[in-house]
């Protein structure tokens, strides 16, 4: 099978789009939802993509999904390289849009991507040599990761609803997806997206659109990510409910998240050397914790790609 990959990058550095981000959502705050590490470019998707070539080479081609911006070490005259503006899969209303979670319901527009594509942020890299069955299984369907969380749904209930206390955005969107397959197919999946790299299919994309189309229309309204969002991870839910998904549960063997200001996680990683690896930025870091991400990755990763000028 043909298997692209897909990345949502942004420089969120870039006087425009900071001109443009300032205007429609505000400058960044302390919070999750716009906060500054949600948009800073620290190289990520330069080393993520060394790690593609490194031990993925299988990859027939690579979408990034940018909003006006490419960044200046890409070298565009690579065949397998594809820059994708926003304003050509997102509908006028959504424009501008600062919103991952909204850009990632608009995948399957993306101009000649592939039935099968895995898709990962710039911050997510593989770790060993990988092949397509890593992603997929023989009978074509894809392999599912998730976190796995006993009784996430109850969890939530009583900690809104006995305790009175708060999720974060992040935990309710997913919360979101995760009910609105319970509503559908009366089964509601406590396991947590691994925030890490995932196997999709497109038509299974398409056809999950057109089954939630009126709940995700609000999503899509959204410039920045809000509470009433729903997580992409309605699609893994969605394959699991019809049977087109295999569950995979993660251990940090296999695919590790790491907090770029949790320094001493550094040593875990190369200590599990796990298949994934996330380095995720978040309003906890600071810019020594970037700085030190990005020497981190020039090392891990040192030779440059063919996907670089």
């Amino acid at each position: 099978m043909d298997i692209d990959m897909v990345y949502l990058w942004v420089d969120g550095s870039d006087p425009k789009w900071v001109e443009k981000r300032n205007a429609c959502i505000g400058k960044p705050t302390d919070e999750l939802e716009n906060c500054k590490g949600r948009y800073a470019d620290n190289d990520e998707l330069k080393y993520s993509l060394r790690s593609v070539e490194k031990y993925a080479p299988w990859i027939r081609k690579i979408f990034i999904v940018t909003d006006n911006q490419v960044p200046k070490w890409l070298d565009t005259t690579n065949p397998r390289i594809r820059i994708v503006d926003h304003t050509e899969i997102m509908p006028p209303e959504s424009l501008p849009c600062f919103n991952s979670t909204a850009l990632e319901h608009q995948f399957h527009k993306i101009p000649g991507l592939s039935e099968y594509f895995i898709y990962g942020n710039d911050d997510t890299f593989i770790n060993q040599p990988v092949t397509p069955e890593t992603f997929f299984c023989k009978d074509n369907f894809p392999i599912i990761r998730l976190n796995y969380k006993f009784c996430r749904k109850y969890f939530v209930w009583f900690k809104l609803n006995v305790l009175g206390q708060t999720i974060n955005s992040y935990a309710r969107i997913i919360h979101n997806s995760a009910l609105l397959i319970e509503k559908k197919f009366g089964k509601y999946y406590s396991g947590r997206n691994h925030h890490n790299i995932d196997a999709f299919i497109k038509s299974g994309y398409v056809f999950t659109r057109q089954l939630f189309d009126e709940e995700l229309k609000a999503t899509l309204r959204n410039h920045m990510r809000s509470e009433n969002d729903i997580h992409r991870h309605i699609y893994p839910y969605m394959a699991l409910a019809t049977n087109c998904g295999h569950l995979r549960y993660v251990t940090q063997r296999t695919s590790f998240r790491l907090p770029i200001h949790k320094r001493e996680l550094y040593k875990k990683l190369l200590k599990y050397k796990p298949i994934l690896f996330c380095m995720n930025d978040s309003q906890f870091s600071n810019d020594d914790d970037r700085e030190y991400a990005k020497a981190f990755l020039s090392e891990y990763f040192p030779e440059k790609s063919q996907f670089e000028k």
